[in-house]
């Protein structure tokens, strides 16, 4: 049988080592069948990415619900092309998603925007199969090239950052130290993507994110917070576009 194709994503956070991870990992997919995509978000090449990309790059002021807002609204402008792509067998090699938006916003301790607030925006997006999850220091991390050059490269943030990566984890994540050399990293990366293309994982269709089978398979917690979610569906979630899968 076919298999689709796999979405793959690498979560950290900043100067984890993420790109060059995906960098490395499509570059050895692209040697094979997996006919791979390497994507990122933010995407800053859309209208919504370049207001994002001047909100990090300091050079404009938001509101903290709008910022989440808008970084996840332009991930949901990619929902319907992302599906299409590994309904086709295409794989996503993606650098960061959802869940850095909900451990960036998280860290901001800000009432009101928890954790069920931060998801609404997002459920029916395409779930990620893989999850690695590159962990590092903030204090490594702080020492690498570029560090500081945009909003949120300040080390006691970065700290709440990486506890609520840890918070979210869920059973589809693998840990990787990313404090390791850059090919030793990369032989576990290939040795958990190589697992998934193995299983029966990718026989099925594509996982549809805090739904509730995606959430028992993304977040620790999830049975808790399908509860919460289904006993506040009808109150606080706005209505997913009609051309959205769900």
């Amino acid at each position: 049988m076919l298999q689709r194709g796999a979405f793959i994503l690498f979560e950290g956070i900043d100067r984890s080592g993420k790109t060059t991870q995906c960098n490395k990992l499509v570059e050895c997919l692209q040697k094979s069948e997996r006919k791979p995509e390497h994507w990122r978000f933010p995407d800053r090449s859309t209208e919504l990415g370049k207001v994002i990309n001047n909100f990090l790059s300091s050079k404009v002021e938001l509101d903290d619900a709008a910022v989440h807002l808008v970084f996840a609204a332009n991930r949901r402008e990619k929902c319907k092309d992302m599906f299409n792509k590994l309904n086709s067998g295409i794989s996503l090699v993606v650098d960061r998603y959802s869940y850095s938006g909900m451990a960036y916003t998280l860290a901001k301790d800000i009432p009101d925007m928890d954790q069920q607030w931060c998801m609404m925006p997002e459920r029916g997006l395409p779930e990620p199969d893989l999850v690695l999850y590159m962990r590092v220091s903030p204090e490594v991390a702080a020492s690498r090239g570029g560090y500081g050059e945009e909003r949120y490269e300040k080390a006691e943030f970065q700290k709440k950052v990486a506890a609520n990566f840890d918070m979210l984890k869920g059973k589809n994540w693998v840990e990787i130290d990313a404090g390791q050399p850059i090919q030793k990293i990369h032989d576990e990366v290939m040795k958990a993507v190589d697992d998934l293309y193995s299983s029966s994982r990718l026989s099925g269709p594509v996982g549809k994110l805090y739904t509730a089978d995606g959430l028992k398979n993304s977040l620790a917690d999830g049975q808790v917070v399908i509860n919460v979610v289904q006993n506040n569906m009808s109150m606080k979630a706005s209505p997913l576009p009609s051309d959205v899968p769900i």
